[in-house]
């Protein structure tokens, strides 16, 4: 792999060094008094000039694009926008050229068949609004709005206050069927095995930790948000619940264009992300970076009462303070070749590195059976550098002018590094030295053909490898002084996994009449997991070949309302950490084991879908049922060790001086917690969004999730049936005060939810925000509170035959965070990707 990435490389800059020089080889770019102009021949120029104002007022418009189409080259050859009086004026070599005349919202004016031999004025031209058009455009700036295709929802993210300034996992826990709960773990619909995509694959944004990386790229770079939850056969198997799929922004707009915004709040935060684009003739060059700092307090307590058979229970209670700093740079570089009208290549360069830092004191009081209580301080600072790179390389194959008939192809190569250090302090002694290093390697192969058929056929087929390789370095070391340390064998462990996935898949779809489409896929996925336990030698491997059929159909009875019906197959396969036999400790009281005989769990999934437009409310709904069968569930067992927080030693019940020891100091009985296949589970339930406008000044969204969970199966004589009934609720209200001021109240209730062994209370939370544009609507000042009465806090207790416990864990406090957002010639989010925005055609689209 290290020789792989030269030559990867290489190419990147090659294609660089291409996109410096246009087809004739002249020099691709002229400057004068209009924002951008391209000339890429060397012919004779003449300059044309003009002028465009609104029709109906007479202003000046200023960004209008120009654009010169030469049908003799089949090709737009030049172009630019009007400066701020309205004005443009652009060289253009000599030629006839059908020149076109656009600025959103209003109707675009063309001149065709336009000879240009020398110099002209084309004189002013008066644009007329197109209604329809701009009202589109006032939806998309003030909220989110929603897409509907045969098997997916598209949220395209508008100005949503609370989440300016924030991060992707704020903009996830306010998409509707999504939740995030306090420690950052996402959910669709209640189900947390979701697949994450970052421009549909994989990401080195995302990188080893998803949870954590999700917590550090900033909101402002996403464009929208994909929820799939019935993935047609296009997709990963992966991820039972569905795919979340993020789009980052990318405009195509000639000229230079983006946004920036700097942000601050507290608990200390302060952040700086922007977004830019420059296109040029046939070259678009694109960038997103980011880079925040924030403090994140939080804290949790957990009381234990073990139980002694005869004797009287002892109790163990921890109390637990965080104060994390998490600072990041992330950034994705690259550029677009447009070849030709039909074939385009695109290069980019993903590069993310995080500085984390986590102190945790943790006063743990012991009580034994006569109600003596002894008291121990524990400091565990943590230092953690997180880096990726990857490089991704696109090729797109048009024929005929028809983005339906393609050919794609798709490289991708990653690596990361992650490495995590602590010196654990017990009462004022170095007691323990903890490192975790991990090294990952992924490569991404990618082709898909879409082959149109009749008038609305569509037939689509194409293969994905998946190839990771994972290196996890866990080291623990004991010291009786503070100075000398030795390693522990029993915990200290080197894991080599490998998994390789070779996927085919084809599908078709079409439509039927006026009202019924349907998507037919399948999928077949080929699995090869290798496990290299170095430590211990243990070496084992495990093949499977599953098929993965997928039925999407759709029914609409009228333009405004429909039905969707979805079946597929999904497969959840364990993660490393979840078949490493070795044990990796939370506390040392607390342990968590995989098992490497772990098997991948299956599901059957069925989702009905309603769709109602009823004027300025909309209705939109959907049934589900998903049957899964050897399903991941962790359990918690006692073993046969105990800790002493006295003597800093774990000492096993078949020691020889076991019972010396235990009649000398107060001993802790060690739990540990791991994944099992548990038989089966069936979770059924339904979602309803309501979405109403009565007017521009306010907007109101409200998003309800019942679902029903049963699990069944017995674990070494102990029966773990469970069922469970949850739901969630989120309401989002905006309203426009005096004065321009947008202001946004968001409320989110999570409803209890039951283990086999654990219950959890409900949570409820409120973020507010307010919001006013400035400097001609191309500036935006925010202020935000997250969690307004701090109350986002998880609260539960856990039961087994040994002991119980009740804890309380928040993993931040209520935060305020004020962000200014500046845009370059862009104008409030205007301009959208495939010019769509509240469609609800349900078209193909993998």
């Amino acid at each position: 792999m290290n020789k792989i990435l030269p030559t990867l490389i290489l190419s990147f800059v090659a294609s660089l060094l291409l996109a410096q020089q246009t087809p004739g080889g002249s020099t691709p770019i002229v400057q004068n008094n209009t924002k951008e102009i391209t000339s890429p021949n060397l012919q004779k120029e003449v300059i044309v000039s003009g002028s465009i104002i609104e029709k109906d007022t007479g202003v000046p418009l200023e960004y209008a694009t120009v654009a010169f189409f030469s049908q003799l080259e089949n090709r737009i050859v030049t172009g630019g926008i009007s400066d701020v009086d309205g004005n443009f004026r652009i060289p253009v070599p000599a030629g006839v050229y059908d020149i076109s005349i656009e600025f959103i919202s209003f109707k675009k004016v063309t001149i065709s068949n336009k000879k240009l031999i020398q110099d002209e004025n084309l004189g002013s031209f008066a644009l007329e609004i197109d209604a329809e058009s701009l009202d589109e455009v006032e939806i998309i700036a003030e909220r989110t709005t929603v897409e509907f295709r045969l098997d997916k929802k598209i949220y395209n993210i508008g100005k949503d206050l609370t989440v300016r300034g924030g991060t992707v996992s704020d903009v996830l826990d306010n998409v509707p069927s999504v939740s995030v709960d306090v420690e950052g773990n996402v959910s669709l619909r209640g189900n947390d095995d979701v697949r994450i995509l970052i421009n549909g694959k994989p990401s080195g944004l995302v990188g080893l930790n998803s949870t954590d990386a999700l917590r550090q790229l900033p909101a402002e770079s996403i464009e929208r948000v994909e929820v799939i939850t019935s993935p047609s056969a296009r997709y990963d198997a992966e991820g039972t619940a569905g795919i979340l799929n993020i789009i980052l922004r990318r405009s195509k707009l000639q000229g230079l264009n983006g946004a920036i915004t700097v942000n601050g709040g507290y608990p200390t935060s302060a952040g700086i992300s922007g977004n830019i684009n420059y296109r040029t003739g046939d070259f678009n060059f694109f960038n997103t970076t980011g880079y925040n700092y924030r403090e994140v307090p939080g804290n949790s307590f957990t009381e234990t009462e073990f139980f002694n058979g005869d004797d009287p229970s002892t109790f163990l209670t921890e109390d637990r303070e965080f104060d994390r700093i998490r600072k990041g740079i992330n950034t994705n570089f690259g550029v677009e070749w447009y070849v030709n009208d039909t074939f385009s290549i695109t290069n980019s360069i993903v590069y993310r590195n995080s500085d984390n830092e986590s102190n945790t004191i943790n006063l743990i009081d012991e009580t034994d059976a006569f109600g003596t209580t002894t008291r121990t301080t524990r400091f565990d600072p943590e230092l953690e550098d997180d880096k990726t790179i990857q490089y991704s390389l696109n090729l797109d194959k048009q024929w005929n002018g028809n983005s339906d008939h393609r050919l794609t192809f798709e490289f991708q190569y990653e690596t990361s590094e992650e490495d995590e250090r602590s010196f654990v302090n017990q009462d004022g002694t170095d007691v323990e030295d903890v490192s975790t290093v991990e090294a990952q390697d992924r490569v991404l192969i990618q082709t898909d053909f879409v082959q149109p058929l009749g008038e609305n056929g569509q037939f689509e087929l194409g293969y994905r490898g998946n190839f990771n390789k994972l290196d996890t370095d866990y080291n623990v070391a004991f010291s009786d002084d503070g100075i000398n340390f030795e390693l522990s064998s029993a915990l200290s462990n080197n894991l080599l996994y490998d998994e390789n996935v070779n996927a085919f898949y084809s599908q078709f779809g079409n439509k039927l009449g006026e009202k019924f489409s349907y998507l037919l896929g399948l999928r077949m996925e080929s699995t090869r997991i290798t496990i290299n336990q170095i430590t211990s030698g243990n070496f084992e491997k495990k093949n499977y070949t599953q098929l993965f059929p997928t039925v999407n159909l759709a029914y609409e009875i009228t333009e405004d309302e429909s039905f969707t019906i979805g079946y597929n197959r999904r497969i959840r396969r364990p993660r490393s950490r979840f078949i490493n036999p070795f044990p990796s400790r939370s506390s040392p009281t607390s342990l968590f084991q995989g098992d490497p005989d772990l098997d991948p769990s299956i599901s059957d999934a069925f989702d009905i879908g309603y769709l109602n437009r009823l004027g300025k409310l909309t209705i939109s709904g959907s049934v589900y049922f998903q049957h899964a069968t050897d399903i991941f569930s962790f359990i918690t067992r006692a073993t046969d060790d105990f800790y002493s927080f006295e003597t800093n030693e774990t000492v096993n019940i078949n020691d020889p001086d076991f019972d010396e020891i235990n009649a000398n100091y107060d001993l802790v009985p060690v739990v540990i917690r791991g994944p099992i296949n548990l038989a089966t589970n069936d979770r059924y339930g339904g979602e309803i969004t309501f979405t109403y406008r009565p007017n521009r000044k306010f907007n109101v969204n409200a998003n309800f999730n019942l679902f029903q969970s049963i699990t069944k199966g017995d674990y070494q004589g102990q029966n773990f049936d469970a069922e469970n009934l949850s739901w969630f609720a989120r309401l989002n209200a905006k309203y426009t005060l005096p004065g321009a001021i947008d202001w946004q109240t968001r409320l989110f209730y999570r409803g209890p939810s039951e283990t086999a062994q654990s219950k959890n209370k409900g949570i409820f939370s409120t973020d507010l925000a307010f919001s006013k544009d400035v400097f001609n609507e191309n500036g935006s000042l925010a202020f935000r509170v997250s969690d307004l009465f701090n109350t986002r806090k998880r609260v539960g207790d856990s039961f087994t035959p040994t002991f119980n416990s009740t804890g309380t864990f928040q993993w931040r406090q209520r935060s305020y965070n004020v962000s200014f957002t500046y845009r370059f010639n862009q104008k409030k989010k205007r301009e959208r990707s495939n010019g769509q925005g509240g469609d609800d055609d349900l078209e193909f689209e993998g």
